[in-house]
């Protein structure tokens, strides 16, 4: 199936049925295919027992019933509210539950080789090390200036190198992953970005003395604080741990972000892309 859009004056049409998924495949039976960060132990299934019931065939049960256990901010794909760092029952702090995605959300691919600290004036808190591994302003500066706001209502950063092993890494004190610098989110903000999607296990860095200055700054929740504000920007989501293809070119999409609707602060989350196809009205699809 097709769909033809209108956005800001030109219209697209994108191929349902040519969807490119984001999300890792969750293999809760064989841990070491598991994606992980910070130590959390791994994902778990198990069949279900209630009184003679079984939910198992193999051990004699009528069916399949299993019992998932899971961190959805570490064992892979998961979709983030600013609930993650806000009282939960802050009336601003909203659930995945009540996010109001629409089917279709405008957005942009790029592609980053991480920076060393010492190669940037950015800041963060805490203090940039020297061998911290970021992806700072100026190089979004320079990938996002071809794209219009209309273009930048959800962003996908894919990093270098990009290979599968991503889908079952496990990050740790050896391990440590790239991160966003403060200067860098605060250019997303100015640019209008509400979804980001990422490939890394955080926006922020691993050990960050509980900070989460780039968390705080993308919602705009005060540093220290768990309360929402007026000025907070509460529908915008982080997605973090998706594994973007190197087949998919960078370049202009149509994002369907699909959650579940569960009442928490992230829940797993399967990120799809749809090509935008230009269509000029006198000659057909360019």
């Amino acid at each position: 199936m097709k769909i033809a859009i209108s956005l800001a004056e030109h219209n697209y049409i994108i191929n349902t049925e040519q969807g490119h998924s984001l999300a890792i495949p969750l293999d809760f039976l064989h841990a070491h295919n598991q994606p992980s960060h910070f130590g959390a132990t791994p994902a778990l299934a198990s069949a279900m027992q209630a009184g003679d019931f079984i939910g198992d065939t193999r051990k004699g049960g009528s069916c399949n019933v299993l019992e998932l256990s899971i961190n959805p901010h570490c064992h892979g794909t998961h979709t983030e509210t600013i609930a993650h760092i806000c009282h939960t029952d802050h009336p601003l702090s909203i659930a995945v539950s009540a996010l109001a995605l629409p089917p279709l959300i405008p957005c942009t691919l790029i592609t980053l080789s991480p920076i060393t600290a010492s190669c940037t004036q950015d800041h963060y808190r805490p203090s940039l090390e020297a061998n911290d591994r970021v992806i700072g302003r100026r190089q979004l500066e320079q990938q996002l200036a071809p794209y219009t706001k209309h273009q930048l209502q959800a962003l996908v950063v894919r990093t270098l190198p990009n290979n599968a092993d991503k889908c079952h890494q496990h990050y740790n004190d050896e391990k440590q992953p790239a991160f966003f610098t403060a200067d860098a989110v605060c250019y997303l903000n100015e640019r209008g970005v509400e979804h980001l999607l990422l490939d890394l296990p955080s926006l922020d860095r691993a050990n960050d003395q509980g900070l989460l200055t780039c968390h705080r700054l993308f919602w705009q929740v005060s540093a220290g604080s768990h309360q929402a504000s007026p000025t907070s920007l509460v529908n915008k989501t982080i997605t973090e741990m998706a594994y973007i293809d190197n087949s998919l070119s960078d370049g202009f999409y149509f994002l369907n972000l699909q959650t579940p609707a569960f009442i928490t602060d992230a829940a797993p989350s399967r990120p799809v892309l749809y090509q935008a196809l230009r269509v000029n009205e006198s000659h057909g699809q360019q």
